[in-house]
């Protein structure tokens, strides 16, 4: 299993405006094959709440902030995310959560795989056991 961490982005600065970009395999340890995103989220919402027996994924702030929250089966890391020249790795087998969102907060996914409803696991029980297989 691999770990989670804080992948920094090109960041181009010009007094029109900043710009920032992701390349796969380049930027992130994976072939983008699905993007996503999340966005206005009511106050106190919590999204994820799972896990991905393959599917790995990169996570980041285009908007506002908010909290992501991974379980590895033994212990608990929360990431700030709230800006958008950065991001979050998440490796497969990793359980988590997003929480905390800001007034018109903004996330990006990328994915390594495309969605597969078979690849979440769903129950926190069942992800700690299939972490012992």
């Amino acid at each position: 299993m691999g770990h989670s961490k804080i992948i920094d982005l090109p960041k181009i600065i010009d007094i029109r405006g900043n710009l920032s970009f992701i390349e796969q395999t380049r930027h992130i340890p994976f072939e983008i094959k699905r993007a996503y995103w999340i966005y206005d989220v009511p106050g106190g919402e919590v999204r994820g709440s799972h896990a991905y027996k393959f599917n790995e994924e990169f996570i980041v702030a285009l908007s506002g902030s908010f909290d992501v929250v991974l379980h590895d089966g033994e212990n608990e890391y929360r990431y700030h995310l709230n800006r958008s020249y950065y991001g979050l790795y998440i490796p497969k087998m990793m359980w988590r959560r997003i929480e905390n969102f800001s007034t018109n907060s903004f996330s990006l996914i990328l994915s390594s795989t495309s969605y597969n409803k078979s690849d979440y696991i769903r129950d926190f029980n069942a992800f700690k056991m299939n972490l012992n297989e």
